[in-house]
């Protein structure tokens, strides 16, 4: 099936995008490098690259599979130009999708998700040069005793959320990925810094799950 002028241009601009991105965020450090003439060891670069490099390639992977379908060729480019997807551009999709109840992987989901990714954009970007504007007037609020406990918690409040409005839809679907993430947490708390890579292994968890349910005739 030949695809629409809308998509078509999408995946162009889009991929033009990605690739501007990339050689902006690697232009920095090799500008700084050449001008400063502090150019870093090669050998230690491969050495952190290996240690941490496989972890963000698998984690992006599963994360561009897990979102793509949720988010629509238009949200998830600009999702993942712009960052930040588990803790803010997926959650706003998801949320404005919910709202104005359109289903994800529709023309009218991938409409609402761009929308709301691009609104989190740019409200983000606004939030970020105010704190850099007001930094020294905010930072004894902000790093005070009483809001320390509400930075440590803003991501599983923004799920939290989430999880009432859908795990309430159908709570069947929610209880493999839920008693696999509590067994996982239980068993070794320190993965609890693997968010990221925990979300979309729990995504698949809950697809397989549905597929069971659904063949066996209880969903």
């Amino acid at each position: 099936m030949k695809p629409s002028l809308y998509e078509a241009r999408v995946h162009t601009w889009g991929r033009v995008s990605l690739v501007l991105a990339i050689l902006m965020f690697m232009s920095y450090p090799l500008l700084a490098s050449f001008l400063f003439g502090a150019a870093p060891d090669a050998g230690l670069v491969f050495q952190g690259l290996l240690a941490v490099a496989p972890v963000f390639w698998v984690v992006g992977a599963i994360e561009a599979f897990t979102f793509g379908p949720m988010l629509g060729s238009g949200g998830a480019y600009l999702g993942f130009v712009t960052g930040n997807l588990t803790a803010m551009k997926v959650p706003a999709a998801l949320r404005a999708m919910q709202v104005l109840g359109v289903k994800p992987n529709t023309p009218e989901g991938e409409a609402v998700s761009t929308i709301a990714i691009a609104a989190s954009s740019i409200v983000t970007t606004l939030v970020l040069l105010l704190g850099m504007l007001l930094l020294n007037t905010l930072r004894p609020v902000l790093e005070s005793d009483t809001l320390a406990p509400a930075f440590k918690n803003v991501l599983p409040a923004l799920f939290g959320g989430l999880a009432v409005v859908f795990v309430a839809k159908n709570w069947k679907i929610a209880v493999a990925p839920v008693v696999l993430m509590l067994a996982v947490f239980l068993i070794q708390p320190r993965l609890s810094g693997a968010i990221s890579l925990l979300i979309p292994v729990g995504a698949l968890v809950a697809i397989l799950a549905a597929r069971w349910l659904y063949k066996s005739g209880r969903l």
